[in-house]
């Protein structure tokens, strides 16, 4: 299996796209449409690529498809440092074997859930992201409280970064307060955007990554803003972000895989279908989905 050396001593930091997979009509992978997603997205700036997360509908891939998603991105991002495997499972012992698998395919760190089979105590939380680290690559906790009904507390992050367990956070909850609550309690724990309609108020709280859903339709704009607000260039920056905020909105959304895949089909980048569970949008969605694409493009942003 080819390597790749580690370019970055943070890898987990900039733009790293959250990326979906191009499905054909009978729901197989597009293995070769996905190879080419994320070279274009390395070549329009972004820092690399998130596979196998949500975005990425890990649930629905069978084991075969999951080791293969992260060898091509692994690949086709040209250096493994760039690719952060999502590595959630039920359990802590598959949670751990993908990340064997991910960090002997080179990727540079890998993004876990606390387990979500049951709402657990934080006890369980610890003893399952210690599980995971004994594997050696670097752990990025992600914390989504409203889909997994586990709240990554600043309180327990730093209890996990201190044991040195996690390296960073994808903060999905949306409440930017506890940003810097987190550099209080645990300095040095570096935090990611992990939702992409509070990407500004987060790069100013502190933030030094986002893991992202929109580059995935308007890279280059996407990387624009992100390096704007973290460098505190608000004349770039809050333009910038009110015009693709309409689009930004649509992560934080039930229907975001579905919305995100209809507006690469929008922009020409092959989004396709959704296996099931999720079924199409609605047509109001869609049409939604649509009309705010096609305005942003309209308008010069790539």
């Amino acid at each position: 299996m080819q390597k790749f050396a580690h370019t970055r001593s943070h890898p987990w930091r900039g733009v790293m796209v959250a990326t979906p997979l191009p499905l054909r009509d009978d729901d197989s992978i597009d293995f070769d449409a996905f190879a080419e997603h994320v070279r274009q997205l390395v070549a329009a700036g972004c820092d690399g690529v998130v596979p196998n997360g949500s975005l990425g509908e890990y649930q629905t891939l069978t084991d075969d498809e999951r080791e293969r998603v992260v060898r091509v991105a692994v690949e086709a991002a040209g250096d493994g440092s760039r690719v952060m495997p999502g590595v959630s499972a039920y359990g802590s012992a598959e949670s751990r074997r993908w990340a064997e698998q991910a960090a002997e395919a080179g990727a540079g760190s890998v993004l876990l859930l606390p387990p979500n089979a049951y709402r657990c105590d934080e006890e369980a939380v610890r003893a399952h992201y210690a599980a995971v680290a004994e594997v050696g690559i670097p752990i990025v906790a992600y914390n989504n409280p409203y889909d997994t009904k586990i709240d990554l507390a600043p309180a327990l992050l730093a209890e996990l970064h201190q044991s040195g367990a996690v390296v960073a956070v994808k903060e999905f909850s949306g409440d930017v307060r506890r940003a810097y609550e987190m550099a209080e309690t645990a300095p040095g724990l570096d935090i990611l955007v992990g939702a992409d309609d509070v990407l500004l108020e987060l790069a100013l709280a502190g933030a030094v990554g986002w893991i992202a859903g929109c580059p995935n339709i308007l890279p280059a704009s996407c990387v624009e803003l992100y390096r704007a607000a973290v460098t505190g260039d608000m004349a770039t920056a809050l333009p910038l972000y009110r015009r693709l905020h309409p689009l930004l909105r649509w992560d934080s959304k039930t229907e975001f895989v579905q919305a995100i895949k209809a507006s690469m089909d929008v922009a020409g980048r092959r989004g396709g279908p959704t296996r099931p569970p999720r079924l199409p949008l609605s047509a109001p969605d869609h049409s939604a989905v649509r009309a705010t694409t096609e305005k942003l493009l309209a308008e010069g942003l790539a």
